[in-house]
């Protein structure tokens, strides 16, 4: 065979006994932040013989390329599919760290240290750095270009509220149990504050294994070919890091690094043995076109083919035509140097492995800017503060400057060429450099008649590719019957009543409406389209939980598009992909905000699989850089749903909108279209507030200084403004009335005495749920604004006969100038205001009424009630129909 595989297998086994006989096997804590490398490093572990390396937890980084809740369900599946259930997961937690550093329990790691507070409320200082969007952006990373759900089995582990294990926990307990080794392979957040916390057990870490930073590198990509033209301007040519969205700020850095650089150093500085594989190292080993094609030739267990599928996509959505000399191997390299130094951990070596040269390096982390001591405003550890957080040292290595954004001024040089070096992991010879075992360059591979040139290639290859501790199945595969079904309704000859689209951002509330909305009889409401807006309470992978909703309630014939992932004047002018968190850090990143919004309080695992989901197929014809396999998949954006729908319209026909979240697609869409306002019949919005000085608050719990706005207007006061300045018909469903309709206990009660339709069930779980967190912790007090937005879809449904919905017409104004304390505010002007009709009130009973009724009428009811469900239809033969004689 092509890698000796079945000698690989013997040896491999025969080492494995061999240690087994003469000691325990090599304990292993991963900490990932779930990008697509790190998830090929998770497999390659889990493959080794466990009688030598025993994977016993995973903690996942939420602060860099992806997002809590997707990332921790990916794991479980991914560890579902090995037969792994028995490893811990950790992620996320509700702890903060005090004004004077005093580290409360479970801090969850959403935010880098210099940002942490409380909460998990926070800027994104660093993050921004990351791309959001699509193109190898949070949302491609979040899904795995869309195969996370059309490859992985979904086991029974899942994210539950207040029940999941957090990453803080997980580390104490594992490493409690007694000697282990930890790899780092994203940013250090998690580890850092394990460590500052729990000094005491730092006696039972053998040694740390880190893949981050550049210390003599010198990046090979963005380079001008050699037969360039002199209009060729090098961009990253040449520089320490990796940033590609930010050296023209920041060219020293190194993504995991630059995600929390006093995290780095915490580690680097904590007395405990590191071996680094840097950029010196993983820049070595570029995936070439060899190597991909020799993968694409070995595929043979389901680990193998998930990384290849993630691989190949990842390459065929690069933003450039540089993938094979840009796309390294770094966090799979790392495991695979690491696990190789401990297989010989018994010699007297100096990290002698087979995959990397080694050195021994004095190196420290930056964390902040020459000239120390200052004090500009960019530094929390020590502006405005009597004692330094954690009592660092005025005019010490932490004092300076600290990387604001960016495009810090302070951080752009007159040439062009960026000074800051947050993250910056340099060489040091005085009393601040830490001795570390450095990997400095990949081994060439020792068969000369090999295809590949890198030794680790082949080991990668053959881990992935044994039999030996193989995957049992994928999605598919795990039922004998499995089969993709689209559900589509025959409405016959209904006359069917005003055509309805819906843009939600994605809060459980909105699911609600959702759900509402489809139970409406057809003759009343034609949902034509719903529009997603990702800049609200969830992020843009979310949407595979719409598709799945709809594909319950039998509407897979209802179109979604994706909306922008950057409220209005935040992407980045110069490079678009990133952008600013100006307004979207009020929503909280773990309980009661991302988290929860992004696993729908983990019922959406729940939901039965939608053979629609997001994916990032895509075309040239469609501004891809080129064509995918299957660009006829392609995920639709808003606007093309939008112009699709219009094409449906009967001649003199309208539409009606409502909206659930910023108004950043319904603005975008007024502003890209010169005819929308003409070819809408009217818009219920909901959200705003109406202060009018009066006593009662808005709802941006987050953001004390601005006490009078609602969380939709807030989120995009810009789109706001340019929503209510049109010529547009408008309805608002104010703060106030929703606070009329939203008791829990009403609601959960009416749904308890109603028909136990599936979506009845469903609905009064989720309400159930939401109650239950908000009386036990502080961090869901605000459940009661989900409750809130389900009014809208009711008001739209119903002729008004039944709620008694009385409306005013007021002039109204709202603020959006950039002042935070301001924006989102409304406020009623006699002189300058827009006319728009606000809700005042609905009668409660008629209300809550009304949306049990709706939910347990077994009209337009669900045609698959849950994934159980699907399940017992996929492991049951079909029943086989036989011919009369």
């Amino acid at each position: 065979m092509l890698f000796q595989r079945n000698l690989w297998v013997v040896m491999v086994l025969i080492i494995g006994v061999v240690f087994g006989v003469e000691g325990r096997p090599h304990k292993i804590l991963l900490d990932t932040d779930v990008d697509t490398d790190d998830f090929f490093a998770i497999l390659y572990l889990l493959k080794l013989n466990r009688s030598e390396f025993d994977l016993q937890a995973i903690t996942i980084n939420t602060n860099a390329w992806t997002n809590a809740g997707h990332a921790v369900n990916q794991v479980y599946d991914m560890l579902y599919m090995m037969g792994r259930d028995d490893i811990s997961v950790g992620v996320g937690g509700e702890g903060g760290i005090r004004e004077d550093g005093t580290i409360l329990p479970n801090v969850g790691g959403y935010l880098p240290i210099i940002e942490q507070g409380l909460t998990t409320t926070g800027g994104c200082r660093y993050r921004q750095a990351i791309p959001k969007g699509r193109f190898g952006g949070m949302l491609d990373i979040d899904s795995n270009y869309g195969f996370r759900k059309a490859f992985l089995p979904q086991g029974s582990r899942k994210y539950q509220p207040l029940r999941q294990p957090t990453a803080q926990r997980v580390m104490i307990d594992t490493i409690s149990s007694g000697p282990i080794t930890v790899f780092v392979i994203g940013a250090h957040t998690n580890f850092a504050i394990f460590l500052m916390d729990n000094p005491h057990l730092k006696k039972n870490i053998k040694h740390i294994y880190v893949m981050g930073g550049g210390i003599r590198s010198k990046n090979p990509t963005g380079c001008c070919p050699k037969n360039a033209s002199s209009s060729c301007k090098p961009r990253q040519c040449g520089d320490r890091g990796n940033l590609f969205t930010d050296f023209t700020s920041n060219p020293y850095a190194e993504f995991n690094f630059f995600g929390d650089p006093f995290a780095a150093y915490q580690v680097l500085h904590s007395g405990i043995p590191i071996t680094l594989v840097p950029l010196d190292a993983t820049n070595t080993i570029p995936i070439d076109e060899k190597f991909f094609d020799t993968f694409e030739q070995n595929q043979k267990t389901y680990e193998a083919q998930y990384c290849f599928k993630s691989l190949k996509m990842t390459r065929d959505t690069w933003f450039d035509d540089q993938f094979y000399t840009s796309y390294f191997m770094w966090d799979s390299f790392t495991s695979g140097i690491a696990t190789s130094i401990m297989r010989h951990s018994h010699k007297n070596h100096h990290g002698e492995n087979e995959f990397a040269e080694m050195e021994y390096m004095n190196i420290t982390v930056v964390s902040s800017n020459k000239p120390y001591g200052i004090s500009d405003g960019s530094n929390p550890f020590f502006d405005g503060l009597k004692i330094p957080k954690f009592n660092l040292k005025r005019g010490g290595v932490h004092s300076g400057h600290v990387q604001k954004s960016l495009r810090d001024p302070f951080c752009i040089a007159e040439n062009g060429k960026g000074r800051c070096k947050d993250g910056y992991t340099k060489e040091e010879t005085g009393p601040e450099g830490v001795r570390v075992l450095v990997a400095t360059k990949a081994k060439p591979n020792q068969d000369a008649k090999s295809p590949l040139d890198r030794e680790f290639f082949t080991s990668f290859l053959d881990v992935l590719n044994s039999p030996e501790q193989s995957g049992r199945f994928n999605f598919t595969d795990e039922f004998p019957y499995y089969k993709e079904v689209f559900y589509k309704p025959d409405f016959g000859r209904k006359k069917l009543g005003k055509s309805v689209v819906f843009d939600m951002d994605m809060s459980a509330g909105d699911f609600l409406a959702l759900l509402f909305l489809l139970k409406v009889p057809v003759e009343v409401i034609n949902l034509k389209a719903i529009l997603v807006t990702p800049t609200g309470w969830a992020n843009g992978a979310t949407i595979d939980v719409i598709y799945d909703l709809l594909h319950m309630m039998g509407r897979d014939d209802i179109p979604v598009g994706l909306g922008e992932v950057f409220a209005m004047n935040q992407s980045d002018p110069i490079f678009s992909a990133v952008g600013d968190c100006k307004y979207v850090k009020a929503i909280p990143q773990g309980s009661g905000g991302f988290l929860d919004s992004d696993t729908l309080y983990g019922f959406a695992r729940y939901l039965p699989r939608s053979p629609r989901r997001y994916t990032a197929e895509n075309s040239v014809k469609n501004g891809a850089p080129r064509d995918t396999d299957h660009p006829e998949l392609r995920q639709p954006l808003a606007l093309e749903v939008w112009d699709s729908v219009l094409k449906t319209l009967d001649s003199g026909s309208k539409i009606t909108v409502l909206t659930n979240g910023p108004l950043t697609t319904l603005a975008n869409t007024i502003l890209s279209r010169k005819n929308t306002t003409s070819l809408i019949q009217d818009v219920y919005i909901v959200g705003g507030h109406i202060s009018n000085g009066g006593t009662i608050k808005g709802n941006v719990f987050s953001v004390p200084s601005n006490e009078h706005a609602e969380l939709n207007m807030y989120l995009d006061p810009l789109a706001a403004k340019t929503v209510f300045e049109s010529d547009l018909d408008i309805k608002l469903i104010p703060l106030r009335a929703q606070h009329g309709v939203s008791s829990f206990p009403r609601i959960i009660q009416k749904l308890f005495l109603t028909k136990k339709t599936p979506e009845a069930l469903f609905a009064h779980r989720l309400l159930s749920t939401l109650h239950h967190l908000q009386e036990k912790h502080l961090r869901y007090r605000h459940m009661h604004t989900f409750l809130g937005e389900i009014l809208g879809a009711v008001v739209v449904a119903d002729d008004h006969s039944c709620l008694n919905a009385t409306f005013n017409s007021k002039p109204i104004k709202l603020s959006a100038t950039g002042d935070e304390s301001m924006d989102g505010q409304i406020a009623v002007d006699e002189k300058q205001g827009k006319i728009v009709k606000i809700l005042r009130r609905v009668n409660p009973k008629a209300y809550y009424n009304l949306i049990a009724d709706r939910l347990g009428d077994e009209k337009q009811s669900a045609v698959i009630s849950s994934f159980e469900e699907q399940k017992r239809i996929w492991t049951t033969p079909p029943k086989i129909k036989l011919k009369a004689e």
